[in-house]
């Protein structure tokens, strides 16, 4: 395997593993650390995109989805002290979403890869982080798909709150959907950066 896929690989099943385990963990009152882990992701995937093309990152795409899988799934078997590290609702709903997502944003990059620079690594972003935080959401904490994990008590999410303190009622979790995403789409803006610096660092290297 190339050597850049084998890292890009790497970086994206630490990142899905990561954001599994700080998605059960709250950062204020609507947002939760995973918001601040995964976005990373989007990166990963418009790197390989840019330097090796969709076909790769697809690879990367699929390898790190199998390896964060596994991952997850022996982090629901490791009891801490409030429980699974990883429930199985959340394992489940990182994957589908994950991989929808992340999908996504390779044929959407494509489709604007011959664009201004920016172009294809905002919109490719902002149209997976969209998908990603809607699936993930809804399985890991909707009342409705409680089937999927009878045991795991996440009735703290189905609180009814007003969305983000001030809006309309709703449950919990949808607050912390919505926080999500606002957070993925400023952390979309700033990853150009990176995505700038390092994808032209990195043609240059390889030409």
């Amino acid at each position: 395997m190339n050597r850049g896929i084998l890292i890009g690989v790497i970086a994206m099943a630490t990142v899905v593993v990561a954001s599994n385990i700080l998605v059960q963990f709250l950062f204020g009152n609507w947002l939760t650390w995973g918001a601040f882990t995964y976005p990373v992701a989007f990166l990963v995937t418009d790197l390989m995109n840019r330097l090796y093309g969709p076909s790769q990152a697809r690879k990367v795409i699929f390898a790190g989805f199998v390896v964060g899988v596994i991952a997850s799934l022996i982090g629901t078997q490791v009891m801490l002290e409030f429980g699974p590290a990883v429930t199985l609702r959340i394992a489940l709903g990182s994957g589908t979403a994950f991989l929808v997502a992340q999908l996504t944003d390779v044929l959407v990059f494509d489709r604007l890869r011959k664009g201004s620079w920016w172009r294809a690594p905002l919109a490719s972003s902002v149209v997976g982080s969209s998908l990603d935080t809607a699936l993930f959401f809804t399985i890991a904490f909707s009342a409705t798909l409680v089937f999927i994990e009878p045991s795991n008590d996440v009735s703290w999410a189905g609180e009814i709150l007003p969305i983000l303190g001030f809006g309309p009622m709703a449950p919990l979790w949808v607050s912390l959907g919505v926080a999500d995403f606002f957070v993925k789409m400023l952390l979309s803006m700033v990853a150009l950066i990176p995505f700038r610096v390092l994808s032209k660092k990195l043609s240059t290297q390889m030409s």
